[in-house]
């Protein structure tokens, strides 16, 4: 029963894992946050590009070109203005995150003189956007604005599709130098992928991180999107520059500014200012700037270095391994705590390596993994303290009909069950008491006073023998068996034996004297004998009796026998030995013993040290 619910534990918790990590996600948003935190940490100690620089449109910029441009949005010949000038430097890339989508229908002039600034500058690029495909049929022909794009047409495109886009219509498409700024939200709204390229109806547009770096030379990955490896942090960012510092330099005569600060560089003109909302929702924060999401990823296609993580079937492999393993350290009975402990050092380690693998560009999936191991921990656990709780009651239940409660706790805490108790070999004494002239009694009194009367004697010596931490065998008709020495080993076994064979003795004169002169005739033989015996559960399944077997046995209930007319209490020539000084014993004779050659001598005992210690006293 307990494998059966073990092993049902075990199959519920993979299915539950194999669908969650593999179909469902619903819990993608914590391991996701876990990397986070992950990355965030170590991206704070590494060093941006130097290479790459933010024309940062700020907040002192717009407040210092207010006055001569206006309110923002600003004319487009600001742009214009400063570009011949920053060209000159000869930076590798110049790149605009700014929209150019929509033309200025009051400045006209203005987005002519942007467009003349940018003919024939090739190294200058402005970016598109990708807008929904709900609606698409009210979109642009694909087949017209495509090429100018940079899009790649491949044997899927219509030639009548179309797709909402937003290019840069301010400028001639000769000057269409552009791809795709795409950052968008996984599905827990934080964005960790850029977009490298996007299959519309059949056409390959790049994004424009794609398109400089195919321009520059740098290697393109064939995927789709990169997952960005972030680099800075709080005042450890890419470099910015003020957007009015810059443009009032390069419109002055005499430039103040480093004539070669933006040489073989990437620039790229945006805005972090939080009024301008190109705040984005990433690793490193919930307001991050745009336009370091972009220079994010400039920097990852310029050096090869984007974060991988595993194959799919990775988290639910590692979530399978781990239930595997505690479903066998389980099966194998092995401790609850133990099991924890150890558990709770491979959550350790595998947390470890994930931390350690981010430097190395992998996000491991782990925390999932590790919750579904976690639960089936706690679900056997559970299983197996109720497994626990019920043997334990199932063995109270037992052990309280033979033993002193006292002693049964004492077992319980040792964790001993059933099969444990069972089968062993031990050094007992084991006591027979018979009840003599019963038959007079009997006659005298009703069934049903006999019966009362038989219990109330029967319970004041279990009592006894309880109270001498004996444990009581059974009941042989009107006999009592008894033993000492188990479960629980005692080397006092045979001076507890004796002892509670003269209180038993005590308490039937005291009965005798309750019952008055109707119980003249009754009374007890009580015989004792020590030596090895095997004891446990014997019986069938539906009555096992803890009982103890073998010659000690039988030689007990032959010297009990052997007491009518003899003595009401005799023991054997080993349980006397085996008392030491305690008590003082008389010598009764030897008996011939059926199944033994030789005689057997029994003695009485009474309280009272031995006069000769270790001997006894004979007569």
């Amino acid at each position: 029963m307990a494998n059966r619910s073990l092993n049902a534990a075990a199959l519920l918790v993979a299915v539950l894992a194999l669908l969650e990590l593999g179909l469902l996600h619903l819990g993608s948003g914590l391991e996701h946050r876990l990397s986070d935190a992950f990355v965030r940490a170590q991206a704070a100690r590494l060093q941006p590009d130097p290479g790459i620089v933010i024309v940062d449109i700020d907040e002192a910029s717009l407040a210092r070109l207010q006055d001569d441009y206006g309110r923002w949005p600003w004319p487009r010949a600001i742009y214009a203005e400063m570009l011949p000038g920053l060209l000159a430097q000869k930076p590798a890339a110049v790149v605009f995150d700014l929209s150019f989508s929509e033309r200025d229908i009051d400045r006209p002039d203005s987005d002519q003189a942007l467009a003349d600034a940018l003919r024939d500058q090739p190294r200058v690029y402005v970016p598109s956007l990708r807008l929904s495909a709900q609606d698409d049929a009210r979109g642009v022909l694909l087949s017209e604005f495509g090429p100018p794009m940079g899009a790649r047409r491949t044997a899927a495109a219509g030639d009548q599709a179309r797709a909402m886009l937003l290019p840069p219509l301010v400028l001639p498409p000769e000057s269409w130098r552009t791809g795709l700024i795409n950052f968008d939200e996984e599905s827990d709204g934080v964005g960790r992928r850029y977009l490298l390229r996007l299959d519309v109806q059949g056409w390959q547009f790049p994004s424009l991180p794609a398109r400089v770096a195919a321009d520059l030379g740098w290697p393109v990955p064939r995927q789709d999107s990169l997952l960005l490896h972030w680099r800075g942090g709080p005042g450890n960012g890419y470099r910015h520059v003020s957007f009015a510092d810059v443009h009032a330099d390069l419109i002055r005569r005499e430039r103040q500014r480093p004539a070669d600060e933006f040489r073989d560089g990437i620039v790229i003109i945006g805005s972090a200012a939080s009024m301008l909302h190109d705040l984005r929702v990433t690793p490193l924060g919930n307001r991050y700037p745009g336009v370091e999401v972009l220079a994010t990823a400039f920097d990852n296609l310029k050096h090869g270095r984007s974060m991988q993580r595993p194959p799919c079937w990775a988290a639910p492999a590692l979530a399978l391994l781990l239930i595997a393993l505690l479903w066998l350290a389980f099966h194998r009975r092995g401790h609850a705590l133990a099991i924890g402990v150890a558990l709770a050092a491979i959550s350790a380690a595998l947390l470890a390596g994930a931390w350690a693998a981010v430097p190395r560009l992998w996000l491991l999936p782990v925390l999932l993994p590790l919750f579904f191991a976690w639960a089936f921990y706690f679900s056997a656990a559970l299983l197996e303290y109720l497994r626990e709780r019920r043997a334990r009651r199932q063995a109270v239940q037992m052990f309280g009909r033979f033993l002193n409660p006292v002693v049964v706790n004492k077992l319980m805490e040792r964790g001993e069950t059933v099969e444990s108790l069972s089968g062993k070999h031990h050094q007992l004494s084991v006591l027979f008491s018979d009840i003599r002239g019963f038959t007079s009694l009997s006659e005298t009194r009703p069934p049903q006073e006999i019966v009362e009367l038989l219990n109330r004697y029967f319970s004041r010596q279990v009592a006894i023998v309880f109270r001498h931490g004996g444990t009581l065998d059974k009941f042989i008709g009107d006999c009592i068996m008894a033993f000492w020495g188990a479960p629980i080993p005692d080397d006092q076994h045979a001076q507890r034996a004796v002892a509670c064979a003269l209180d038993m003795q005590r308490a039937l004169l005291e009965f005798r004297e309750e019952l008055g002169a109707a119980a003249a005739d009754f009374d007890v033989g009580i015989g004792i004998h020590s030596g090895p015996a095997v004891v446990g559960f014997i019986g069938a399944e539906q009555k096992l009796e803890y009982t103890a077997i073998g010659d000690t046995v039988n030689l007990a209930s032959r010297v009990e026998g052997l007491t009518k007319g003899v003595a009401r209490i005799l023991v054997s020539g080993d349980t006397m030995a085996a008392c030491g000084t305690q008590f003082r014993f008389a010598s009764r004779g030897s008996f011939k013993v059926k199944g033994r050659a030789q005689e057997v001598e029994l003695y009485e005992p009474a309280h009272g040290p031995a006069t000769e210690p270790g001997k006894g006293e004979m007569s």
